[in-house]
This record gives structure tokens, C-alpha cells and sequence, in this order.
């Protein structure tokens, strides 16, 4: 099927949704310069990842938040919502979708203007005492000085997930809420390798959603979940759907 008669379908479905979500990985902040994590120009090519293994952060510290700095608060740090983002935030402003759940810590469905945004992996612009659990912006933490601790002697982590460690609950929870009263996902820049994570939308499938894959490549999804495959740039894609739904064509 053509693509421009795959974006007026998905339009279509769209507007006959009752519970439309948002499922998005690293592919959709590519477009923002962040690079995602795997892949053939994955931070992992380049990078030791045990360097963010839970285990390894509390036994060398130091090492492990030299590797943070410069790939989170550094390198990250510049990174502005693309209009993936913002076609996101302006579909929930308009009661298009209801939330978005995402698998990326760099805060830019925030950036962008979205409310309901459920971060399975945590958020980096947060840090916590690993021993108050106080909490603390990226602008009250010196990163000169590090490992970076808290008043009370803690550690401070930033919060998001290290390899070995469990996801938030409340994001978890409410991701599989939401997954199982969906009819409609749309699924963008997500691998589908990552658990469990890559759940959503299968979950979703379960419970009868029409799922709607927005990647410029084959995914674990396209597969066996997608309905719907809408390849190219997320931000070019997002775009002309927002447009077709909303009649701004």
C-alpha cells in the first residue's frame, strides 16, 4: 500500500479511537542527536555498558559517574524535543492519546509539552540519594565534583535504571494499565528487544489494540504485533498523521 494511503488509514483509525497510546523508544529522539544505545551506531559500540551495571556504580563509583557525565549530562545535554516530540505532546493535548510510555530517560516528551508520560527506564534529569532518597535537579548537582554526594553522606545516582535494576513501580503499573485498555498503540522508534519493556505493546495486542508501528526499519514488532507499518522519520511521519487527523493537511 501506498504511504500516503497508510497515513490516511492510520488518520481514520485514529479518530475512531476511544483509548489511543503511545509506545516510543530511542529511535524517536534520533532525530535530536541523541543516538540510541544498540545498533551499528548504538553508545554501546563505543562504550563498556558494565559501566551502568548497578553493581558496578556502588563498588567504583568514581569510574562509573565519569561515563554518566559524558554521555548523559555532556554529551545528552544540549538535545531539544524534534517534532516527533511535539506531534506527540500537541496529539495529547487534543485528546488524540492518552499517555505516553516511553523507554528513554532523556526527558524530551516533557520538553515537548506531554503530561501523561510513564518512563519505564527512569528519567536522567532526576538524581536521588542512594541512602535518603532525597531528590535533586541536574542543576543542583556540581558534576565537576564526583562521585556527586548528598547532605546526608549518600551516593547520588541519577534516576534512572541501571542494568540489575527493577523497574519503577508506578511506571510499570500504569504502562500495563493502560496497555490493556488501549485499542489503538502507536508504537515509535522501538526495537522491540528490550524487557520488559517490548511487553507493551504485545499486551496491548492481547487485549484487541490495533497497533500502528512508526520505524523507518523492521522492528520485533512489525512481525508479530503491527497492524500498520508507516516507515520513515519519526518526526516527518508523526507529523503528516497529526496533520491528516486534524484536517491541517
Amino acid at each position: 500500500m501506498d504511504q500516503s494511503l497508510k497515513i490516511k488509514e492510520a488518520a481514520e483509525i485514529l479518530k475512531q479511537a476511544k483509548y489511543a497510546i503511545s509506545f516510543t523508544g530511542a529511535g524517536i529522539s534520533v532525530e535530536s542527536g541523541v543516538p540510541p544505545f544498540r545498533g551499528e551506531n548504538g553508545i554501546w559500540n563505543q562504550y563498556d555498558p558494565s559501566s551502568l551495571e548497578l553493581d558496578f556504580f556502588h563498588s567504583n563509583p568514581k569510574e562509573s559517574w565519569k561515563v554518566i557525565r559524558e554521555l548523559f549530562y555532556k554529551f545528552f545535554g544540549d538535545a531539544k524535543a524534534n517534532p516527533a516530540h511535539i506531534a506527540l505532546a500537541k496529539m495529547e493535548e487534543k485528546g488524540l492519546i492518552k499517555c505516553v510510555i516511553t523507554q528513554n530517560i532523556d526527558n524530551l516528551h516533557q520538553q515537548a509539552g506531554s503530561k501523561n508520560v510513564y518512563e519505564f527506564h527512569g528519567n536522567s534529569q532526576k538524581l536521588v540519594c542512594t541512602r535518603c532518597d532525597c531528590t535533586y535537579t541536574t542543576e543542583e548537582v556540581n558534576f565537576e565534583n564526583l562521585p556527586p554526594y548528598c547532605k546526608c553522606g549518600g551516593l547520588i545516582k541519577p534516576d534512572f535504571i541501571f542494568f540489575g535494576e527493577g523497574i519503577p513501580h508506578d511506571a510499570y503499573n500504569l504502562s500495563m494499565e493502560a496497555a490493556s485498555n488501549s485499542d489503538v498503540v502507536i508504537v515509535v522508534g522501538s526495537t522491540g528487544e528490550i524487557m520488559p519493556a517490548a511487553q507493551i505493546p504485545h499486551i496491548a495486542k492481547r487485549y484487541g489494540a490495533f497497533v500502528i508501528e512508526i520505524n523507518p526499519n523492521v522492528s520485533k514488532f512489525t512481525h508479530t504485533v503491527t497492524d500498520l507499518h508507516l516507515k520513515g522519520k519519526a518526526g516527518d511521519v508523526l507529523t503528516d498523521l497529526y496533520a491528516h487527523v486534524f484536517n491541517d493537511s
